[in-house]
Order: C-alpha cells, then structure tokens, then sequence
C-alpha cells in the first residue's frame, strides 16, 4: 500500500508542479489555448490570480513529496493533499461555472483523497 500511495503522491505532484509553471511561465500562451477552447469566452482570471493559485499549488506539490521520517504521523502530507484537494473544488467549481469539464479536477480531487485516506493515522 504504502508504494501505491508514493506513486499516488509523485503523480499528484508530477501534474500540480506542471500546471503551475504553466501558470507562472506560459500565462499568455494558457490565455491563448483556454479562450480558444471555450469558443472566445474569457479566461475570467488576471495574472496576478493566476501566479496566486500557482504559488498554493507549489506548496502543495512539494508538501505531498514530504518523506515520513521527516514527519512521522505524515502531518504535512495529510495537510497537503488536503489543500490539493481544496484547490481541486475551486478548480472544478470554475470549470463548471464555464461550463466545461470538471472531470480532470474531480480525478485529482479523488487521487489527493485516497492519499489523505491511506496516510490517515491508525
């Protein structure tokens, strides 16, 4: 189990570590793609707010990666898959409200779960 929920854990911060340099480096080609998938509508987030959420996905990317002897109980593990998770609702109720696909979000909202529910404390 426990090599199942590392592999868990670098996917989780394999994807958010990527989505944020896109947020941080690329901003106006993500504008680009995002307003041209959603047939011109706007991206409805300044760059400011773009470069906010990166930064909240960072933290939680790297929290998750924390080793267990660093924190035995897995605290910074827990609090991090449940700030991913966190972002995921966010993400998904913006996805919605645009009326896109939250399946991506609903897929690492589960995924930052079965860490939560797998590194829980017995």
């Amino acid at each position: 189990m426990n090599s199942l929920l590392w592999i868990a854990q670098i996917i989780l911060a394999g994807i958010f570590l990527f989505t944020a340099a896109s947020k941080l480096f690329a901003y106006e080609k993500l504008v680009k793609v995002v307003e041209a998938r959603s047939k011109g509508l706007s991206i409805g987030i300044s760059r400011r707010q773009a470069a906010a959420i990166a930064g909240a996905e960072i933290v939680g990317a790297l929290g998750i990666l924390t080793p267990g002897r660093l924190m035995p109980g897995h605290e910074a593990v827990l609090c991090a898959a449940a700030w991913l998770a966190l972002i995921m609702v966010g993400a998904g109720i913006y996805h919605l409200r645009r009326q896109e696909s939250a399946a991506p979000d609903v897929s690492l909202f589960l995924l930052a779960l079965f860490v939560i529910v797998g590194r829980w404390p017995r």
